[in-house]
């Protein structure tokens, strides 16, 4: 629930900053941000669950911003994007899995495998954007059906996982990936316009809302961690 949520945030955020600043800027901050998140977290030697969160939140961010980059500066059609990622994610894989033998987030015990492991979610962060905006835009499915749809295909891996036996490392990255749309969806439908078949309440103010909820969760989940 928290990933879906900061993928949400990420989505309205990246609009929000982008419309209300300098487009530049905006990605410049967000880079620098990520950048120091990372850092910190890198450089923290055990799980710390506020660290890992700030950067998960800012690769949302930063992710978005990316793939929207592609798309509205450089021109490039969802559909390609989302085929480039999809490529990249998979070859960022294999190449994981020869170097280090494992793609368990329960086995990341080392820095190399960490960059690993964040270059893979900024990867899957990117991807689904780009699916994310492919369904409600190039399709013309919309915000709120695509939503839907995702919520749908995220109880894939579950049920394949619980009846079929599909393997956990498969069944996690699988679900991962549609974590970023299907956040993102229903959180462009809160806060885009009614022209674009949202319910108009202001990427701001969504953005603020989930940063809340997001807190909320981070912290209780700090709290358990801690009396575990």
């Amino acid at each position: 629930m928290t990933k879906i949520l900061t993928t949400g945030m990420g989505e309205t955020t990246s609009d929000y900053l982008a419309k209300t600043f300098d487009p530049v800027l905006a990605v410049g901050a967000a880079f620098l941000a990520l950048a120091a998140a990372l850092v910190w977290q890198l450089r923290t030697r055990r799980y710390v669950t506020a660290v890992y969160w700030l950067a998960v939140v800012m690769v949302s961010v930063f992710g978005t911003m990316a793939a929207d980059v592609l798309h509205v500066v450089v021109g490039i059609p969802y559909a390609v994007s989302a085929s480039g990622f999809g490529v990249l994610l998979l070859a960022l894989f294999g190449l994981w899995y020869k170097v280090e033998g494992t793609l368990s987030v329960h086995e990341i015990t080392g820095t190399r495998r960490e960059l690993f492991y964040w270059a893979a979610v900024m990867t899957t962060f990117a991807l689904g954007t780009a699916v994310g905006d492919l369904t409600a835009a190039t399709l013309g499915l919309g915000y709120l059906s695509s939503g839907f749809l995702f919520a749908g295909l995220i109880l894939v891996p579950a049920l394949a996982h619980r009846f079929l036996r599909l393997g956990p490392v498969l069944s996690f990255w699988w679900a991962y990936v549609l974590t970023r749309p299907l956040g993102a969806s229903f959180a462009d439908w809160l806060g885009v316009s009614k022209a674009r078949g949202g319910l108009a309440l202001g990427t701001g103010q969504v953005s603020l809302a989930v940063l809340l909820l997001v807190i909320g969760l981070v912290a209780y989940l700090g709290r358990r961690e801690r009396t575990a």
